[in-house]
């Protein structure tokens, strides 16, 4: 089991940065992937930024790479969503999420456990 918490969240002006947290608590953390995902209103949640156990291997949704980094420290059971040059469209409530694999993935359905997600609002 994976508990999840971030935090982080608020509101931004265009090309702005905020930097997420996601808390994990559960002895399994430093052998899950763990990835980032959005939902905006009224829309699916998606796929942002992904990293391995390792913090050796990351993967990027196109309309956020070169502005999003993904980074962890297993030590302290976080992993980070660094974000740069943000735009309206990066409006959405953002949520962390642990696989039971060491392997990163991009579907939802990969993902076994979520926090509870955290708003980011990016105003033009």
């Amino acid at each position: 089991q994976v508990q999840l918490v971030e935090s982080g969240g608020g509101l931004v002006q265009a090309g702005g940065s905020l930097r997420l947290s996601c808390a994990a608590s559960g002895r399994t953390f430093s052998s899950s992937a763990m990835g980032w995902f959005r939902q905006a209103p009224g829309k699916e949640r998606v796929f942002v930024a992904a990293i391995s156990w390792s913090g050796g291997i990351t993967d990027y949704a196109d309309s956020v790479k070169g502005r999003f980094t993904i980074s962890r420290v297993n030590a302290k059971s976080t992993v980070y969503l660094q974000m740069n040059s943000l735009k309206p469209e990066d409006t959405a409530v953002y949520y962390c999420a642990a696989r039971s694999s060491s392997m990163l993935a991009r579907r939802s359905s990969s993902y076994a456990y979520w926090g509870q997600g955290t708003q980011v609002t990016v105003s033009s």
